[in-house]
Parts: structure tokens; sequence; C-alpha cells
């Protein structure tokens, strides 16, 4: 897909105004620009984010209302998020009026794209991860390359960004509304495909043609690396080989082909231990999960071309094999992907954005077996009724992992609003089919009094969802601090 607007050679100079720029990708793309030399500026509500901080650490300035007054008098581009439209908002409606270019979030990204050497990560599950895990590595490298990833990550210093040069440029890119299509990519990274947002994508095929038009898009000599363990992704591959044969495919994972295939997986000491084919090195990994591991080998493959790319050699000594194992090994997880909150009188509390039924599967599956010991007590809150209501059932057996299951009212997505039908209690009828010890708080708060009450020495407490019952782990973690800190002091 062409890109509505080219950015000039060099953005150094540039005034650039974002309005809604507390946005995780927003923020994200807005010190990318500031640290390219533009005069950033921006917008947004009032609401505290955890952006506030990273923008006024960078000394990008923002006001917290919408006014035409807000653009500044030479602003040369405007970026708005799809939260705000060009009808309704009265700065990009000042923009339009002054013939200032607009563009959205995600054609923005695009064509900040064109300006490197550029690798998208896509796929159903696993995008940020990944992401984060190919910064890591990266990094670890010293490569000279821009990262952008869709969540704060530990080892980007809490932020969405890392730059460590002009070369390269790896972002993760979203199949919600064919958003990848802006991106211009030299290779893809693709995780998985499966039937999800199905407000805009009525059926697998349809989403999956999505990804085959993505992955189109790759130049002579562009590169696919793929999960050999998807059936989507391998659905994708096969289409986009029946049309092009001058892409190059890299599978990787359990039953892949080549240097990337898993050879082993263990848990030991609360770390995760992997081989591949193709490395003579034991991975260590700080985190939970098969699903992680597949995430770190595609970012291996990924930070691998990219070095072959960069240096023109394939060799690897002994000593960069050891960088690599530390960068993974150093893997501090991102925000709301299997994140720690905190551990308070014995109960570790963790948040998951895991929010479809495969995600929600193996993440519990991993905890399961990082955590052999602790009980595993579960809040989920589903994430928008079309999606609840087309993989009901698929939902209510993803949670057999857990012992305990608490279960909330569906969090609405903003694009659409409540007609009737599936609730969250429909799901929570649907999963007691399942299993015992399911409890339904239509509040999350609700659950707080339950949980305090149910949680013993030695729980795993996890909040999982797209939802807003991460705030359920916070206040507990706070509460049972608290009560820790009295008892400590008597």
């Amino acid at each position: 897909m062409e890109n509505p607007y080219s950015l000039p050679q060099t953005i150094s100079g540039m005034t650039v105004h974002f309005v809604g720029i507390k946005g995780t990708g927003m923020c994200a793309l807005a010190e990318l620009f500031h640290r390219s030399g533009a005069r950033v500026t921006g917008s947004d509500r009032s609401e505290q984010f955890y952006t506030d901080a990273i923008l006024q650490e960078l000394g990008i300035p923002y006001v917290e209302t919408f006014s035409a007054e807000n653009l500044p008098i030479d602003t040369d581009l405007v970026i708005y998020s799809a939260a705000y439209s060009p009808e309704t908002n009265e700065e990009l409606k000042a923009a339009l009026s002054r013939s200032v270019p607009i563009l959205k979030y995600t054609d923005a990204l695009g064509a900040y794209s064109v300006r490197f050497d550029s690798s998208g990560i896509a796929g159903v599950h696993g995008k940020t991860t990944t992401t984060a895990l190919t910064g890591t590595l990266l990094q670890g490298l010293a490569l000279p390359a821009q990262i952008l990833a869709g969540s704060a990550v530990g080892n980007f210093g809490g932020r969405s960004t890392l730059v460590l040069g002009n070369e390269f440029f790896v972002a993760e890119t979203c199949e919600y509304r064919r958003h990848f299509l802006s991106f211009h990519p030299q290779r893809i990274v693709l995780t998985s495909v499966e039937s999800d947002h199905q407000d805009y994508y009525p059926s697998y095929e349809s989403i999956r043609d999505a990804f085959v038009e993505y992955v189109l898009l790759l130049p002579k000599g562009g590169e696919l690396i793929y999960c050999a363990d998807d059936r989507g992704a391998c659905e994708v591959a096969d289409l986009v080989h029946k049309e092009r044969n001058d892409i190059v495919f890299i599978p990787y994972g359990f039953t892949a082909d080549g240097i990337y295939r898993i050879l082993s997986i263990q848990n030991e000491a609360e770390r995760t231990l992997f081989s591949i084919q193709g490395l003579p090195v034991t991975f260590k990994l700080p985190v939970p999960g098969k699903h992680t591991v597949l995430n770190a080998v595609a970012a291996l493959a990924l930070t691998l071309s990219i070095r072959k790319h960069y240096l023109g050699t394939e060799l690897l000594d002994e000593s960069t094999l050891e960088v690599l194992n530390k960068a993974l090994e150093s893997f501090k997880g991102s925000k709301r992907r299997s994140e720690i909150i905190g551990e308070a009188k014995g109960i570790l509390i963790m948040d998951d954005y895991g929010h479809h039924p495969t995600a929600i599967k193996t993440t519990l599956e991993g905890l399961r077996a990082f955590y052999p010991q602790r009980r595993l007590v579960v809040s989920f809150m589903s994430h928008t009724y079309t999606r609840t209501a087309a993989l009901l059932d698929e939902f209510a057996d993803s949670l057999k992992a857990a012992d305990v299951v608490i279960l909330h009212k569906i969090y609405g997505s903003a694009r659409e609003h409540y007609s009737g039908g599936v609730t969250g209690r429909t799901l929570y009828e649907k999963t007691r089919t399942f299993r015992d010890q399911v409890y339904y708080f239509d509040e999350i708060m609700d659950a707080l009094p339950f949980l305090k009450q149910e949680l013993r020495r030695g729980d795993l407490f996890v909040t999982l969802g797209a939802g807003d019952n991460w705030k359920l782990g916070k206040a507990l973690y706070e509460e049972l601090q608290h009560e820790e800190h009295d008892r400590l002091c008597l």
C-alpha cells in the first residue's frame, strides 16, 4: 500500500504535532522523531498514563486538552491516533484548514519505515514479546538499529523504543484493519495466524489473506521468518510461495527444518532452557512458557539476519554466542506480558495481556510448568463482545489449566456497543461446564475481599486479558504489602 505522505530525507528541524500523544505507539513514534532532531509537540486527555513520565523525561511539551490553538504556527506535519477523527477533532480540522499534512499513526509509521532497512514483526500472538526480545539481542550485539514495540519493555528502560543507530528499524506491525500494509518491510517475522478481530475479519480466511497481502509486500530477496508450528503461519507461507519464488522462507519452531529447529526445552530454577539445531549453545530465559521460547527463536533468526546484512557474514564465534545468551538471560519482559507485579505475604502476583484463547492457554500452561509448586488463581476479563461470542467455547476451555478462575463483565471495545447476547455471565456459565471453582464478580474490585480470603501463601495470582482487571492485581498487591508491613511493625 502506498503511503499518502513521504518524509523528507532529514527529519531534523521539522515541527511535528502528535494528537493523542500518550498512546503507547504514539509516544514511541514521538520519541523517535524527537531523537531524530524534530521539534515535537502533542496533546491528549488529562487521564494519566505511564507515558506521561516518558514524555516529561524527554522534554516533549504537550497539553491535556484539544484546541486549534495547540497547533504550533510552523507545524510541518500532524500525526494522530485512530481514536480521533479529522471530522471532529479541533486540532486536525485546524491542520486541514492550514493545508498541513495529517497522518494516522499507522501511515506515519509506514512513512518512517521507508527511511531504513526495516523489519516488521506480525502475528495474532507474540508480536510484542518477539519485538522486545529482538531489541534486547540487537542491543547486546550493538547493531545500529531502532526498535518500536507495542508495550513498555524492561530492557528498553521501561519505554517502548530503543535507539541504537540509524541503519535498521524493527517495529511491531498490527493486522487490525490491515494497518500493517502501510509498512515497508525488508523482512517479516510471522508468529501466528488464526481468527481474531471478528468485527473486521468475519472469517479465518479473511484474516489469513490479509497476512498474505502483507508478506507479498516484501521486495525481491526479502525474508519471511515464520513459525513452522503454527498452521496459519504455514498456510500464509505456502500461499505466498505459490505467487513468489524470489522471497527467502526461514522456518522456526519445534517442527521446523533447518537451523532454527528447537531441539530441547526444560524448566530449571525458574528459568527456561532451550537449544536449537544451528547453534551449539543452551540458551536461558528468565521468563516462562513454550510460547516465549518460540518468540525467542524468532528474535534470534531476525537478529542474525540483520547481523549478516550488516557485517556480511554468517559466522558466529564463541564470544558472539555468549553475548546472545547473556542478552536473552537478561530479558526483563514487557509491560502486561507475564509481568510480575510483586510478591507479598508469599503470594506472587502477575499480569498478562493474553486475551485470545490460544494466548490464554499457552500462558497458563507456561506458568504451570514454570511454577509447578504454586496454586494458579486467575482473574480473566474478556475483551470485546464480538470476540467473546465467536470464541465462547474456546475461552471456557482455555482456562482449564488454572486451579481457580474468576470472571468479570466483558470489557467492551470503544468501537462496539453491547446489543444483547453474550455477557460475562454467559462465559461464566459456559466455563462452569468445564471445571469447578469458577466464580463471577461483575465489577473487578468486588472480587478483592474474596481474593484476600481465598489466596494463601505460595499461590500465584494472575490477571489476564485486555481489559482493566490489572487494577485488581495492583490493588491486591498494595493491600497485602500494607498488611505485611503492619505485621512486621508489631
